[in-house]
């Protein structure tokens, strides 16, 4: 049977599909064994010389360079050897953006098992990533301190732009107070009170994540108009504030347990007060959208997930929360304001 133009191309962009794949297995090696920070300065290295530091052989070691400079990350003088472009450079330990860490956590050792398991989430209420790993992620996190740090790395990187954006696309003007709720080390929280003067903050967390806030919260400026709460979301939050902001919390947890954390600022926030949840909110259709990937790894690993507009109604609505407006930013979250219904 003859394959039309149209079934070929499908079945070339699914091959695509596979070998980017093979891109991000790439990237983990070069990631793990500290490759790019083999290449200081824009001097060409051969793949003889790197693989000698390794203890590699050479004619390996230059189609692995080959094929990276292929994916953009060196750049080929046509004489054997190598050296980092821009993009390459990215991929150096501690450089912005922690391009390194985040290869290292979500295509390495502590999620790729969880993907044998992917099923187990369509077919349990619980996350691939328990199965796999036998306890959840802050458990796993707790007791592998090195994938710790590259997870919080990962994090930070992730969602660095969005700090500056939120900030500059929601309008504060009508809240004295925030509270950040479960705000870490308070780098969001940061980034809204400096530039918006007549804030006041409360930054909470549990005890032992917030203090790692003070230092931050002095480089940005507001430390003397933060109070630094520490405590569970799932017991409590402190009340009589204007507005409690959940930046990625949200997307954590399944309906019952945002159910208690929502009753918990219900309780505790002014009649008039605004809820605020940072989220990457998903378009209804079917168009791409980030989130729409990243809503998979909330299915693969902590058993939560990402929601459009309506779902985030159907979220809020029976715990007693009224939308008034998504306000997109110019990064890939939105703030989803809503108010007691």
């Amino acid at each position: 049977m003859a394959v039309s133009k149209d079934e070929a191309a499908a079945a070339t962009q699914l091959m695509d599909m596979v070998i980017a794949h093979w891109r991000a297995e790439l990237l983990l090696v070069a990631a793990e064994i500290g490759l790019a920070d083999k290449f200081d300065g824009d001097g060409p290295r051969s793949a003889e010389e790197v693989a000698r530091e390794y203890g590699y052989r050479a004619r390996p070691m230059h189609r692995f360079l080959r094929s990276l400079a292929g994916c953009g990350l060196f750049a080929s003088d046509g004489h054997g050897r190598f050296r980092l472009t821009d993009l390459g450079k990215a991929l150096k330990s501690g450089a912005e953006g922690n391009a390194r860490s985040a290869v290292i956590a979500l295509v390495g050792d502590m999620v790729k098992p969880a993907w044998k398991e992917f099923a187990y989430g369509l077919e349990t209420p619980d996350a691939p990533f328990e199965k796999a790993q036998g306890m959840g992620l802050f458990e796993y996190c707790e007791k592998n301190p090195g994938m710790a740090q590259f997870f919080s790395e990962t994090m930070v990187g992730f969602h660095g732009r969005e700090p500056s954006a939120v900030a500059e696309a929601y309008d504060f003007s009508g809240i004295g107070s925030l509270v950040d709720v479960g705000g870490a080390s308070g780098n969001l929280l940061g980034h809204v009170l400096s530039r918006h003067q007549h804030l006041q903050g409360v930054l909470y967390d549990l005890p032992h994540v917030v203090t790692d806030a003070p230092p931050l919260l002095e480089g940005f400026g507001v430390a003397d108009r933060v109070a630094i709460e520490g405590g569970s979301f799932f017991e409590g939050v402190p009340a009589g504030h204007d507005a409690y902001l959940l930046s990625h919390i949200i997307h954590d947890w399944d309906d019952s347990e945002n159910a208690t954390i929502l009753g918990h600022i219900h309780k505790a926030m002014k009649p008039d007060g605004k809820l605020l949840i940072v989220e990457m909110v998903l378009p209804e259709g079917d168009e791409p959208h980030m989130g729409k990937m990243l809503d998979m790894m909330m299915l693969l690993v902590p058993g939560g997930e990402e929601r459009t507009p309506s779902e985030y109604a159907q979220l809020l609505e029976p715990n007693g929360f009224r939308i008034t407006r998504v306000v997109p930013t110019s990064s890939a979250v939105s703030v989803v304001e809503a108010v007691r219904a």
